[in-house]
């Protein structure tokens, strides 16, 4: 009976490895083509298609961006303060509403957290929250038109960061540095905090990515160029080179202009350009956010 178990545990083992192993490549593999068609000559992408090794190296689409790298450039420090500042802010309001929701001697539990989870289900809609922003808070052509709207709180967060302090913080612990003379204040940044490093980082890698992917605000809000973000910039190109292309037949300028983009491998460069930071980034925060999203989803 005990060989036949263990022989059951290695099977099953052997084929949730295998399966995983398959998920993870059909994962990766269109990152490396993404990659490997923005370094392929445009005229190869459109006689031999797509591979996963240039069949004829060309950097003509980075080329094409570095003709932007002012804008680009520009963008991306807007891209990296917002997303840092906005990381930062997010999980600082964040943490300070999941603690006392947390709190189950906290008399406002409830109907906050009603509240919260009522975030989730409905919202006031574009044209009243536009008006909103713009006309009583005048976020419009400022960074906290890239901060605010729609991301520097999240009603899910809220609740996985309150699930994750019930459930992996004692009360019997809070309870001894009151008695020792802790106020709320220390309780939280000396001892909840600290402790909290797993759903910290799940939240901020969440936010951070809702942040840096963002570009519907940039959209909205943002007029003046010099306050576009990376995102904003590479749809604006796309936009414009779509536009050269319906185009190109009303005019021989733009049909000139037109024949200088590569206009294919240009999107897989935006998209990998997009990309590159997040990819880079995450690994150092897998550890991290396996463990905080596993933990702060288990109801207590």
């Amino acid at each position: 009976m005990i060989q036949k178990k263990v022989r059951g545990d290695v099977v099953f083992t052997t084929i949730t490895h295998a399966v995983l192993a398959l998920l993870s490549v059909a994962t990766i593999l269109p990152i490396l083509l993404l990659i490997a068609s923005s370094f392929t000559a445009e005229a190869t992408i459109l006689h031999d298609g797509y591979r996963f090794w240039p069949k004829a190296f060309s950097l003509n689409a980075y080329e094409y961006l570095g003709g932007q790298g002012r804008f680009i450039l520009n963008a991306l420090t807007i891209s990296f303060t917002v997303t840092g500042l906005g990381t930062a802010s997010s999980l600082f309001i964040t943490a300070l509403l999941a603690y006392p929701l947390s709190r189950k001697d906290f008399p406002f539990r409830i109907p906050l957290s009603f509240f919260v989870f009522f975030t989730m289900l409905f919202n006031g809609g574009l044209v009243p929250t536009y008006l909103v922003y713009t006309n009583i808070f005048h976020i419009k052509n400022t960074l906290f038109g890239l901060l605010v709207p729609g991301l520097l709180m999240n009603g899910f967060n809220v609740i996985l960061m309150r699930t994750y302090f019930s459930t992996n913080i004692p009360d019997a612990l809070i309870e001894s540095a009151r008695l020792d003379g802790a106020g709320e204040t220390l309780i939280f940044f000396r001892i909840v905090m600290p402790l909290s490093l797993p759903i910290l980082a799940t939240v901020g890698l969440m936010a951070g990515l809702a942040y840096w992917n963002d570009w519907f605000n940039g959209l909205i809000y943002i007029n003046k160029p010099q306050l576009f973000s990376l995102q904003n910039i590479l749809n604006r190109m796309i936009t414009n080179i779509q536009f050269l292309q319906q185009n190109a037949g009303a005019s021989a300028n733009l049909a000139v202009e037109a024949a200088k983009i590569p206009t294919t491998t240009v999107r897989m460069a935006i998209a990998t350009v997009g990309a590159a930071p997040i990819l880079i980034i995450y690994p150092f925060f897998q550890r991290y956010f396996v463990k905080g999203i596993v933990i702060g989803a288990v109801k207590g």
